[in-house]
């Protein structure tokens, strides 16, 4: 299939499968005769698992050692387990930001007039780091 066949059943933009390939998340394509990238079932099966593994947050370097890891029969559990338990701790640290973000953010727009005054106490709490 072609890339535009890859795109529509993976989900996955074009432009982003070329990206996947060029940093070897994805194996290079086969080409055409006429120059044409051609994937295959296990493309569309790594392009799954990269949409997949991209959806929960990893980095590419993380899907990287991830893709690894499901290419290698020979892994052990204890390798993958270790890289998802080291993720959840960097998604409850970004969620524990995201959360002190909100209330700073809800602070400020709770001190906010809303009038048609130019004044704004959300734009000055921003400027001085408040």
């Amino acid at each position: 299939m072609n890339i535009g066949q890859a795109s529509k059943l993976s989900d996955i933009s074009s432009k982003m499968i070329r990206y996947y390939e060029q940093i070897g998340l994805l194996d290079t394509a086969k080409r055409s005769a006429s120059g044409y990238r051609i994937y295959s079932e296990q493309d569309l099966k790594t392009l799954s698992f990269i949409k997949h593994a991209r959806d929960l947050g990893f980095s590419s370097e993380q899907m990287k050692e991830l893709l690894g890891l499901w290419k290698n029969a020979d892994r052990q559990s204890a390798e993958v387990k270790q890289l998802t338990l080291k993720h959840i701790e960097t998604l409850k640290q970004k969620i524990t930001q995201l959360q002190e973000m909100a209330n700073w953010l809800q602070s400020s727009a709770d001190h906010c007039s809303g009038d048609e005054q130019a004044d704004c106490v959300i734009l000055k709490d921003i400027e001085l780091g408040k």
